[in-house]
């Protein structure tokens, strides 16, 4: 029987271990989607406590607890920080199987020097034992954090509204030594059939100084404001999609449904497709001009609890996989981007596993020789960034395009202490590998097996991106 969580955790050959160890453990992290606050990062925010750290935004862990029957006090509500470590500690036994019982052994071995186990009667020794470091040890701040856990590049996730002031600072600061990019996430302006739209709008022609009355207004306005993230570093753009959409329509069409949104009138479907597939092409052709990746997560169905929605709002734990038919319409938006020679580097996430194998083929169907692996079929997400998930996407993959270009892990996290979601990646990725080395699949040559582990861990992602 192995040890709990040893230094060979989930490598179970000798093939395996030599690749994560002499070769992928220490290679640099690229973060290149997360949810992490660019102010917490240029005011080295420090932590009172590791409920704030662990458990503050983490709708991850929420889960967890609600599903062990918690009281919403004790996860969101007014209970203390130590209340609720206590109820998360006494919840997490139970989730054997769940990456949720790795990553945060991983964190409290990596960050903090436990190497327990977490329940409910070690609750009291593991709060002591985080909270006295992280007041006490100058690593424990939110850039200590990051430079000990090696990482290169993180890349937010960010509103066209939003000024990136605290990107300005942090590049602008010769002691902040990994890169912090924006990326720019404009789902607000192309969710027309949302009730916040107008007031939104509203928003954007303040930021970019005019009053939108057409369909090239809005056009204009997000250019403008892609101008203004690549001035500050931006790489990459996100969208969050429900389903992919692809309807054409004419400008004047598409004056007409913009102006219905603006006065709350309702919409077609037809009219809310329409409206985003035309931002959405624009978009692409403006990333395209400037070497951005493109980001597109699809297949989600978001605040599906309506009572929970309307008391907490929206990233609080209640989204779900949703099952959408969005493959054809998605082949249209990289083929029409694609004929204008206005493709650009572009990763696909689903939701929905089952389009694994759907997101294969098109990887194929669109490439191109500005990088390799242009088209990205991106890593396990939300949902899918458990063990058995990034094993069958990249499984997928590698059946049906090259593992060898592929760009990699990311936390899409909030956390700070997320980024030894990395190492479980790289941990999975050289037992798969060496599984395959070891069945006689593949030559056992180490220094080709190595570098391909040293690419798909860091030095892919960091071509890809550009550094």
């Amino acid at each position: 029987m192995k040890q709990f969580m040893d230094k060979d955790f989930l490598l179970s050959n000798d093939t395996a271990k030599v690749l994560y160890h002499d070769y992928a453990s220490k290679m640099p992290i690229l973060d290149y989607h997360c949810h992490i606050n660019p102010q917490e990062i240029w005011e080295d925010r420090r932590f009172d406590n590791i409920t704030q750290v662990w458990l503050g935004g983490d709708h991850y862990k929420w889960r967890v607890m609600r599903s062990n029957g918690v009281e919403e006090k004790y996860i969101t509500g007014d209970a203390s920080d130590r209340e609720k470590f206590q109820k998360f500690a006494e919840a997490l036994p139970k989730c054997i199987g769940n990456p949720m019982y790795h990553w945060c052994h991983l964190e409290l071995q990596r960050y903090f020097g436990y190497q327990g186990v977490l329940n409910g009667d070690t609750a009291e020794e593991v709060w002591n034992l985080a909270n006295d470091k992280l007041r006490n040890d100058p690593n424990m701040t939110a850039r200590g954090l990051i430079r000990q856990s090696n990482v290169f590049m993180v890349g937010t996730t960010d509103d066209p509204i939003d000024s990136l002031e605290f990107h300005a600072k942090l590049a602008a600061d010769p002691t902040m030594e990994t890169k912090v990019c924006p990326s720019f996430r404009p789902d607000k302006a192309l969710d027309i059939e949302k009730a916040t739209f107008p007031e939104y709008i509203h928003k954007l022609e303040s930021v970019v100084g005019f009053e939108f009355g057409c369909i090239n207004c809005v056009r204009k306005a997000l250019t403008a404001r892609i101008d203004h993230f690549a001035a500050n570093g931006c790489r990459a753009s996100d969208h969050g999609l429900g389903y992919v959409p692809y309807v054409e329509a004419t400008d004047e069409e598409l004056t007409a449904i913009f102006k219905k949104g603006m006065a709350g009138e309702a919409l077609t479907t037809r009219e809310i497709d329409a409206y985003k597939t035309a931002l959405l092409l624009h978009c692409g052709r403006e990333y395209a001009k400037r070497g951005w990746v493109m980001q597109i997560h699809f297949s989600c169905l978001r605040n599906t609890n309506e009572a929970m929605f309307r008391k907490l709002g929206p990233d609080t734990g209640f989204d779900c996989i949703a099952i959408t038919d969005s493959g054809e319409a998605l082949t249209k938006v990289l083929s029409k981007l694609y004929s204008e020679d206005a493709l650009p580097k572009t990763i696909l996430y689903s939701l929905n596993p089952g389009d694994n194998a759907q997101l294969g083929t098109f990887l194929g169907a669109f490439q191109g020789p500005e990088v390799p692996g242009k088209i990205q079929h991106g890593s396990g997400w939300w949902f899918n960034d458990t063990k058995t998930g990034m094993i069958e996407q990249m499984t997928s993959l590698a059946n049906l395009g090259l593992l060898g270009n592929f760009i990699g892990m990311l936390t899409d996290s909030r956390s700070f202490l997320s980024y030894t979601r990395h190492e479980y990646f790289r941990r999975i990725l050289c037992n798969l590998i060496g599984t395959w080395v070891e069945n006689g699949e593949y030559p056992a040559d180490m220094d080709a097996l190595g570098k391909l582990v040293q690419d798909i861990s860091s030095n892919n992602a960091k071509r890809y991106f550009g550094f």
